[in-house]
């Protein structure tokens, strides 16, 4: 029997869903350095993301091929998994990689380096799968940006994304496509970066928040 998750302040019901952390790339722009133990905002980009999802998701694992003692030492209940395949393959392996580990039917699953989560995001996303039976995935758009890696995905994608990898296609894009995806529009006006990327963006995002506090 699946299990519902019920949003009690809301009395919204939607299916038990884990929350995956996608942390697995190199970060060469960021000189090698562990984007999820980074400080963008005022609290470690692990922090943030917990503190914010933990109350929506079942449990919350993080993609990653290092340092889990230390993530599991700030969060003792975190879990965590590696590519099934070596070699850096992009978020798509990690989607991939997370239906050998997770229980749960769906997924979301958000990029380490994002900047913003917006409110209700889980249960818009599940929304949004819910009126598109055909969809397999339905992905955050904020500003009119997609962010193709913070998505919701339905453990029926497995065989279309293990496809894709296997013809070396690695676009998000395309295959959400072949999985019907469907944007959902949140608005932050606020917003400077949707995620980072190098340390030069990372100075003037922290440089554009300071001017604006």
């Amino acid at each position: 029997m699946k299990r519902i998750v019920k949003m009690i302040s809301r009395g919204i019901d939607y299916p038990e869903t884990d929350l995956v952390i996608l942390a697995g790339g190199q970060a060469r722009r960021m000189n090698g350095i562990n984007k999820l133990l980074q400080k963008f905002d005022d609290q470690i980009q692990l922090i943030k993301i917990h503190q914010q999802l933990k109350n929506a998701v079942s449990a919350v694992w993080v993609n990653s091929h290092r340092d889990y003692s230390i993530y599991q030492k700030m969060i003792p209940t975190i879990h965590c998994y590696q590519d099934d395949d070596q070699g850096f393959q992009g978020p798509l392996m990690g989607m991939k990689s997370a239906w050998t580990y997770v229980q749960a039917d769906y997924v979301l699953f958000i990029p380490c380096d994002v900047t913003f989560i917006p409110k209700r995001v889980v249960e818009k996303l599940h929304q949004a799968l819910a009126k598109n039976a055909l969809s397999d995935v339905a992905y955050v758009e904020i500003n009119g940006v997609a962010l193709y890696p913070f998505c919701l995905v339905k453990r029926s994608a497995y065989q279309t994304i293990q496809n894709s990898l296997a013809q070396n296609k690695r676009s998000l894009k395309q295959c959400f496509s072949e999985l019907h995806g469907q944007g959902v529009i949140f608005k932050n006006h606020a917003l400077f970066l949707h995620s980072i990327n190098s340390l030069d963006e990372l100075q003037q995002y922290q440089q554009l928040k300071s001017i604006h506090i």
